[in-house]
């Protein structure tokens, strides 16, 4: 994602954010979906710098693994939703990849903002709760060969069974259509 472009979503983003209206208790929530690699954590961690430096939760430490994504939403509304919609704090339990099981436990403060990034963190489990979603998309071509660049190959083997894991996922939350504003994670362009 071009870095000045990004920088200035950010800000824009933030900006209305913050004059929302909390929808989670106290918490404005901002989440950044979109398929593997597309852009969604570069642009979250600019986002949560915008809006004060507040948390920022990765979907990658809730998935249980590559098989993960279907019940991940019951995990986001169990341990983060619920106790924020009451204005106590969240917590999660980060999972360990090498190791293959949850780790340790994070805690997540309620504060003015937090911010959700990661495949299914707009599904339809935030809505109502959300201030914003964002939708982040690129090419498979370029995906995959920032999977294969972050992870030095790691990611491969799963590529294929994870994105039909996507594909079916988006498909049944409509997640593209339902997002508020619709980000090219390879020239920043918004809309």
């Amino acid at each position: 994602m071009v870095t000045d472009v990004a920088s200035g979503l950010a800000a824009e983003v933030a900006a209305q954010v913050l004059a929302a209206p909390p929808l989670l208790g106290p918490v404005r929530l901002v989440c950044v979906d979109g398929p593997a690699c597309s852009g969604k954590t570069t642009l979250a961690a600019r986002l949560a710098a915008a809006l004060g430096d507040v948390p920022t939760v990765h979907m990658d430490d809730l998935y249980e693994g590559w098989d993960g994504l279907p019940t991940v939403a019951a995990r986001l509304s169990t341990w983060l939703l619920e106790p924020l919609r009451g204005a106590r704090p969240g917590r999660y339990r980060r999972y360990d990849w090498p190791r293959g099981e949850y780790a340790e436990w994070h805690e997540v403060p309620v504060g003015p903002a937090l911010v959700v990034e990661g495949v299914g963190s707009a599904s339809r489990v935030v809505e109502g709760l959300a201030t914003s979603k964002l939708w982040v998309e690129a090419p498979q071509d370029v995906r995959r060969a920032r999977a294969a660049a972050r992870d030095a190959g790691a990611f491969e083997p799963y590529w294929d069974a994870w994105a039909r894991a996507e594909q079916a996922h988006f498909a049944a939350e409509d997640t593209r259509r339902r997002a508020d504003l619709r980000v090219d994670g390879v020239s920043g362009a918004y809309g």
